[in-house]
């Protein structure tokens, strides 16, 4: 009878300490190391962190791979905010082109974020849009290589980019086979999005840090510079020939740049 009854406690409290952790949320850390939360941008998805996840997971991290919904800054930020709220202990979110204008809002208010990472990624000042920025540098290749626009039932269309046209303007430096798998998984991003004017940004309050491609055909390779600069950098990494999925063709560099941002110290 007793070992029913122990049994039983067990039982119930392994279901209540699953139903008191949020869906997605990464365990806390021993020794205190962050639970990383990596965010795609558009025409991606969460697998194109996996060579980072592996290095990172590899050294000891919890990582979170967010799904971004790419709906529009607001509403995707919200949705990245509700997924941090959920993280025990310190969290560094790292943002992939689209989703750095997501980083940059959803760390507002979540009082855990201690750093972020922009990778090849957009971060705006307040009012800015991602197309905006990108129209303020020549460079980008990106508007003839995209697939007739989708439209959306309540209105509003999805773009995607061509597959035949993905390899060269998007993952130029990756594998031919694995830019083909890349490019058939893509997701779409709401054209409006891309024109949606971003909130405060929270790069004005936290460490940031940025890796970009110098061969990147998506952002030009002078806004993200300048971006970087005017986020007042902590650490800046320009690779050489990469392109715009610097963090596929370069996982090591990309993860040890996080990595750097997760041993910040602050207040």
């Amino acid at each position: 009878m007793k070992r029913q009854q122990l049994a039983l406690l067990f039982g119930a409290v392994t279901i209540a300490a699953a139903l008191a952790t949020p869906a997605g949320a990464a365990p806390a850390q021993e020794g205190g190391k962050p639970t990383i939360v990596l965010v795609h941008g558009a025409f991606a998805d969460s697998s194109s962190w996996d060579g980072v996840t592996a290095k990172l997971l590899a050294d000891g991290y919890a990582v979170v791979g967010a799904a971004n919904p790419l709906r529009g800054v607001a509403s995707d930020a919200a949705a990245v905010s509700s997924l941090v709220k959920g993280i025990p202990g310190p969290v560094v979110l790292v943002g992939h082109s689209y989703g750095g204008a997501v980083i940059s809002q959803a760390a507002n208010g979540n009082d855990n974020v201690k750093s972020l990472v922009f990778v090849a990624a957009f971060a705006p000042e307040a009012g800015e849009s991602a197309f905006e920025l990108t129209g303020k540098f020549p460079g980008s290749t990106l508007p003839p290589t995209l697939a007739a626009p989708v439209a959306l039932a309540g209105g509003g269309v999805d773009l995607y980019i061509r597959q035949d046209k993905f390899p060269q303007q998007f993952a130029a430096d990756v594998p031919r086979a694995k830019a083909a798998l890349m490019a058939a998984g893509q997701r779409p991003v709401a054209e409006a999005a891309l024109k949606e004017a971003a909130g405060a940004p929270a790069w004005k309050n936290l460490p940031s840090y940025f890796v970009y491609g110098k061969r990147d055909k998506n952002i030009p390779p002078a806004a993200l510079a300048f971006m970087a600069e005017r986020a007042h950098s902590r650490r800046t990494l320009a690779i050489e020939g990469a392109s715009h999925v610097v963090m596929t063709s370069h996982p090591a560099q990309v993860a040890k740049l996080i990595e750097e941002a997760a041993a910040v110290k602050t207040k």
